[in-house]
């Protein structure tokens, strides 16, 4: 084996190791407040409302799977009904025109002002905690009354606009985003179950 495949395996297993320990203190911190959001969201869409999800790039495919798994289904065989649920960044055309008009801190916010309304939830996804658009969005979920879930890393404010907060304390962005995707699809099953 050469020297350039001693490094490159080096790093694969310092980089999966990384990721478990994430996913262990994930374990460890982020229990309560994943089963905090799952209820939030169960007792919405029992009632009949949806789930609008929305976050910047990497956050932004997160929040687009997630929407994916609740209008599909999550598990192979399981029978329920499609859940209503919307990814924010997916309509190219409402987010550039909004971007372009408004600015784009107002991108998710105008949005959960047209489609939101009491009895639905936000979920926003921001490793950093401080993405504009989505603190506006989460802000403007709040003041219509609707549930409001955010999904942060460790360097997110303690004061997030959310009556859930899940907030992964890690450093590293991308072990917050892959962490943010376990739970998302932890998400999934304990509604999917629920449901």
């Amino acid at each position: 084996m050469g020297g350039k495949d001693a490094v490159q395996r080096a790093l694969v297993v310092e980089v999966l190791q990384e990721a478990a320990a994430a996913h262990k203190i994930a374990a460890g911190v982020c229990l309560d407040a994943i089963i905090a959001a799952a209820h939030v969201m169960e007792r919405a869409l029992a009632a009949g409302g949806k789930v609008l999800v929305f976050g910047n790039g990497g956050s932004a495919a997160d929040a687009q799977h997630f929407v994916a798994e609740l209008v599909g289904r999550y598990e192979a065989g399981w029978t329920r009904r499609a859940l209503p649920a919307l990814a924010l960044s997916s309509d190219a055309s409402v987010v550039t025109a909004l971007a372009n008009d408004l600015g784009f801190a107002e991108v998710f916010a105008r949005q959960i002002e047209a489609l939101g309304g009491r009895g639905d939830v936000a979920l926003g996804l921001t490793t950093s905690g401080t993405s504009k658009n989505v603190l506006a969005g989460l802000e403007t979920a709040r003041r219509l009354g609707m549930g409001t879930i955010a999904f942060t890393g460790r360097a997110a404010a303690l004061s997030m606009p959310a009556d859930v907060h899940v907030a992964v304390p890690v450093d590293r962005t991308p072990r917050v985003q892959e962490v943010h995707g376990t739970l998302l699809h932890i998400l999934c099953e304990l509604i999917e179950t629920e449901m």
